[in-house]
């Protein structure tokens, strides 16, 4: 039982792990695949700007487009387009003028909207007597839903002086010529007042008239395309800032791993009991407290396990089986810890089960790893890898246990052997020794002995004894008168 709930607790581990990568792998694939979605929208956002150039260039400023006093016009018109493609373009949405371009009513067309462009300076009256003109010979224009468009500076001249009272115009207004006047004013009035079209039947440009002057437009555009690159920055910026880790998805990834550490914990405390042999209306509410304590301490346990992966995953350069590996080594150390400050385990053992600990939750990291580069599922290649790894692990090391198990004990029954035959021996060779020491001993004591004869015989004896070569020894009268009158 104790495997099966190792095996499971493992299992769940890797699998918080996992589920922790593929949020984090997600956000990084969300951000790169919004950059090639905007390199996409720059290109044609450009595009839309280079052909507005182009169009410029040769069919109005080389074609000499409405002469001197008309081509700022046409200028206008494409520019309009390029410019508000290009806006539409750079966020992601798709083109929506077009440029007309058959000199009848309807200049430009955004959508199902018929826009008719008014850049006429003459008159000072700001584009409202050439609208005048237009709705004389299209008196239905506003009314089918048509709008004007006339330059961005004009139209705000247009809204001021059409929100002025009589006395406020004639109290704001100069009369010096300097801005617009109250004969500005005046002029305003009438025209609203004249036909059946309202302030609401106008639109500013993207442009000012100044914008589209023949010597003016290349700086507009380019300096549209300058805005553009700011506007690109600013939508990277933005994936970017998305795409970093952030307080709530880690609440998220360690609220998860506490569910599921808690309701695994709560299922293995239940099923515990029920081999046990007690049935559920059997639990006692000491059981259910119990049961209670153990979910709430895997519930504990799995956010700190969530929280601290995702952290470790995503700012540090760690990988989530590995950053699940250290955490569960961290928790069966401290237990380790615990145990040795309860003197229920000395240091050595300490040491060896801290490593046994490491040497597990690194097996289960490996074998997360290598079953999701082989399945590559979020979560159940990391699953399945940590339940084949572990299990492989387990039975390897316990083949190995019975095997090293044996080899102890042979080696333990050679040493008794050993030391057995060893102490034969010594006590063999003490005998002897004994027995030498004793038969030298007597040599000596008859070689030194007052008795002169007895002397020359033990000396004889002790030269004997000692490895001294018998023509040497004077073991007879004649050679002892050789030695001494020689």
């Amino acid at each position: 039982m104790s495997e099966t709930v190792e095996l499971v607790t493992s299992v769940q581990e890797q699998a918080v792990a996992s589920w922790v990568n593929y949020l984090n792998q997600l956000r990084i694939d969300n951000f790169l695949g919004a950059l090639s979605r905007q390199d996409v929208h720059l290109r044609d956002a450009l595009t839309s700007i280079d052909e507005a150039i182009r169009k410029i260039d040769f069919e109005v400023v080389a074609a000499n487009r409405g002469g001197l006093h008309g081509m700022h016009g046409f200028i206008a018109e494409v520019a309009e387009v390029g410019i508000g493609n290009a806006r539409q373009q750079i966020m992601g949405q798709e083109p929506i003028y077009r440029w007309v371009n058959d000199n009848g009513p309807v200049d430009l067309m955004r959508g199902t909207v018929e826009i008719q462009q008014k850049f006429v300076a003459a008159g000072g009256r700001f584009a409202l007597g050439a609208i005048a003109e237009h709705l004389q010979k299209y008196p239905d224009y506003v009314r089918n839903g048509g709008k004007y468009q006339i330059p961005r500076d004009f139209f705000e001249v247009v809204q001021r002086l059409h929100s002025l009272s009589p006395e406020e115009a004639s109290r704001e207004l100069s009369r010096s010529g300097d801005g617009p006047s109250f004969r500005d004013w005046q002029r305003v009035q009438s025209f609203f007042q004249d036909r059946s079209v309202g302030l609401d039947s106008l639109e500013p440009s993207t442009l000012e008239y100044g914008d589209v002057q023949r010597d003016a437009y290349t700086s507009t555009m380019a300096a549209e395309k300058e805005s553009l690159l700011a506007t690109d920055q600013s939508a990277r910026d933005v994936a970017y800032q998305q795409s970093l880790p952030n307080l709530r998805e880690g609440a998220t990834a360690g609220l998860t791993a506490a569910t599921l550490a808690g309701g695994t914990a709560f299922v293995l405390a239940v099923v515990a009991r029920r081999r046990e042999g007690k049935r559920l209306n059997d639990f006692s509410g000491q059981d259910w407290a119990d049961i209670a304590g153990e979910a709430g301490g895997g519930f504990g346990k799995g956010g700190v396990r969530g929280l601290s992966i995702y952290a470790l995953t995503n700012f540090t350069a760690t990988s989530a089986a590995v950053a699940s590996s250290i955490v569960t080594a961290s928790f069966g150390i401290a237990e380790q810890a615990n145990k040795l400050r309860r003197n229920e385990i000395d240091e050595l053992e300490f040491i060896e089960n801290a490593e046994l600990v490491a040497l597990e939750a690194a097996v289960r990291a490996l074998s997360s790893f290598v079953g999701q580069a082989t399945i590559p599922i979020p979560v159940l290649g990391a699953v399945i890898g940590t339940t084949v790894g572990t299990v492989m692990y387990k039975a390897v090391a316990s083949s190995l246990s019975k095997r090293e198990a044996a080899l102890i004990e042979r080696y333990l029954d050679e040493q008794r052997f050993l030391d057995e035959q060893l102490a034969a021996e010594y006590r063999e060779v003490l005998a002897k020794l004994d027995q030498g020491m004793s038969d030298y001993l007597g040599l000596l004591e008859r070689a030194f002995s007052p008795d002169i004869q007895v002397a020359l015989t033990g000396s004889i004896q002790l030269a004997i004894e000692l490895g001294v070569a018998a023509d040497e020894i004077l073991d007879s009268d004649e050679k002892a008168l050789a030695y001494f009158l020689d």
